[in-house]
């Protein structure tokens, strides 16, 4: 490393953050995945000395959250700092680990055009599809056009709440934030238009004071505006806002996994649903006999996410949102026969 090297202050685009697993992908941290898991996308996250503008309640990153920027937590594991130049030779040295890469923009002015060069750049350095987590609050409709040129293919927009009141409560007003819910949702169809139906979806964090039935009209929006949803549980951030705020209960999170996926393969809808005075899914909206089914095939259970050519889930980000071992939220890899008995067991589902 150059004395320039050691004295810069690493920021994008020269530097990036990559998650945990993607740095032990590309062999730049030591670690190894429990039930040998496997990444192949490959996360990154725009940096700045200034760090994140929002300030919503649960995030790692909120400019609210003590500490330096490039050492707080997201979703649950540390982000490396690293080179551009570095992450592409890794990248390069390893080319049937990666089926995919993710770019996460912060709300920062700088992150817009940034985010045009990186992915450029990526994209003319090998064949691999790029995908970007974006932040409407900083962007233009020609923003989207711009990334649709620099060779972005998928666009995800974290819209994490099922409805306005919690949005405002939890990103907005809430905590004197800068985020509008209508801001996110018309981003989402603009990208929708111009990337393509199920090229552009959202992000949903379950446990936020949201019932089921809520979430599920929620995904069943997402769903029926061409867009696609990935699953998050929430997971309390150290010294974050919602720090004493509990994860969801493991039931509560599987049935809303259960019909995320039944709404996302077109197999049910949220208003065949059957919900309780509480908004509880008391009913799935399909025979017993096909529900057991697609239960024991585990899919609705593994990590939601885009996919690489091959059109497998590439972003499976293992135990990004629970810790490793046998009660973990996400299965990163199919769940295997005793996995389903578990995950029926907690769903009060056990097998006749």
């Amino acid at each position: 490393m150059t004395q320039t090297e050691q004295t810069e202050i690493p920021e994008s685009p020269r530097y990036l953050r990559m998650s945990l697993a993607a740095a032990m992908t590309l062999g730049l941290k030591p670690g190894r995945f429990y039930r040998n898991a496997k990444l192949y996308c490959i996360n990154l996250l725009l940096t700045y000395g200034a760090g994140c503008a929002a300030k919503c309640a649960y995030c790692g990153l909120s400019n609210k959250r003590a500490g330096q920027y490039n050492d707080k937590s997201f979703i649950r594991v540390t982000w490396p700092t690293h080179s551009l130049s570095q992450i592409i030779e890794r990248i390069s040295e390893r080319p049937n680990k990666v089926k995919r890469i993710c770019i996460s923009q912060i709300t920062h002015k700088r992150s817009v055009q940034d985010t045009k060069d990186i992915c450029k750049r990526l994209r003319s350095s090998f064949d691999i599809p790029v995908s970007l987590l974006i932040s409407p609050t900083i962007l233009s409709k020609a923003d989207l056009l711009d990334f649709k040129d620099a060779g972005a293919d998928k666009i995800g927009v974290a819209i994490d709440l099922a409805t306005p009141e919690l949005f405002d409560k939890y990103r907005g007003k809430g905590v004197k934030g800068p985020h509008k819910w209508e801001t996110y949702r018309q981003c989402l169809s603009d990208a929708i238009t111009i990337f393509g139906k199920r090229n552009a979806g959202s992000h949903f964090v379950t446990g936020m004071g949201e019932t089921e039935k809520e979430m599920a009209e929620a995904i069943q929006k997402i769903q029926d505006s061409g867009g696609w949803t990935h699953l998050f549980s929430f997971f309390p951030e150290a010294d974050s806002q919602m720090k004493e705020h509990p994860m969801p209960a493991m039931d509560h999170y599987r049935r809303i996994q259960l019909a995320r996926y039944l709404m996302d393969e077109s197999l049910s809808r949220a208003e065949k649903m059957a919900f309780d005075s509480s908004g509880r899914i008391l009913d799935f909206g399909l025979p017993p006999e096909e529900l057991d089914r697609i239960i024991d095939t585990g899919e609705p259970f593994r990590t939601s996410g885009c996919e690489g050519y091959d059109g497998q889930v590439a972003c499976n980000r293992p135990y990004a949102n629970s810790r490793p071992g046998p009660h973990m939220r996400n299965y990163p890899f199919p769940p295997e026969e005793e996995d389903i008995r578990r995950i029926r067991h907690q769903m009060k589902m056990e097998a006749p």
